[in-house]
């Protein structure tokens, strides 16, 4: 499923979207040792890729960049997701270990350097859409003390009952995925110059590297989607 804003937002924003999709019968435990491994192999490559100094004007997180900008957040403070964990990787700091699924859609995310969020489909109401935010909008965001007022100024995501996220950065705490989480719908997150549903953009590829570290402590995943992301 493909989420698109409505007409007003998507003449400011001409080509956001986000690609959602589902995955199902999962039984999440640890990343095991294998696919530790994997990971400790990734951030090697990594620190080997990447410059501190020029790591905000690699093309894909500049784009983020740019976004956060025109929606009111500043990104020398609240950075894209997968440019704070490079940051922490490239920095000689660990890469966060949560569970074998969040640590499977943390290292993709790193890998493409596009934004993805997870949500326990359990939780969720209805489809998801996209759109602006509205003056005094509260928020409770994975991690937050006391709900966030919204401004008016940024881009959401919610169901049929409540706001999910505040796209694409920061994922509501209500419908968040957890070690007792079995059915997902991820959120591939595209800006303006990313597209997620482009043919040739690596989220297909990496995730099925990623494989590697969920299969063998996320038991019996079956993806629900796209023909290039099964």
């Amino acid at each position: 499923m493909v989420l698109r804003p409505g007409p007003d937002l998507a003449a400011e924003f001409p080509g956001l979207e986000a690609l959602a999709f589902d995955v199902t019968g999962l039984r999440v435990k640890p990343t095991d040792d294998v696919g530790a491994a994997l990971i400790e192999e990734r951030m090697t490559g990594y620190r080997r890729t990447y410059a501190l100094e020029t790591l905000k004007d690699e093309p894909r997180l500049r784009a983020y960049r740019d976004f956060f900008w025109r929606v009111g957040v500043d990104p020398t403070k609240v950075r894209p997701a997968a440019e704070a964990l490079l940051r922490r990787v490239i920095q000689g700091k660990p890469f966060p270990r949560i569970n074998a699924l969040v640590d499977a859609y943390n290292l993709a995310s790193v890998e493409t350097r596009i934004a993805l969020a997870a949500f326990d489909k359990a939780k969720l109401r209805g489809d998801l859409r996209m759109r602006r935010s509205r003056l005094g909008e509260e928020f409770l965001g994975i991690g937050m003390q006391a709900p966030l007022a919204l401004t008016g100024v940024e881009v959401v995501c919610e169901d049929a009952d409540r706001l999910v996220a505040i796209y694409p950065y920061r994922d509501a705490d209500a419908s968040r995925a957890t070690s007792e989480t079995h059915d997902v719908r991820l959120l591939v997150c595209g800006v303006p110059g990313i597209s997620p549903t482009r043919r040739d953009l690596p989220v297909s590829r990496r995730g099925r590297e990623q494989s590697d570290v969920r299969d063998p402590r996320c038991e019996a995943p079956r993806m629900r989607g796209p023909g290039d992301l099964q």
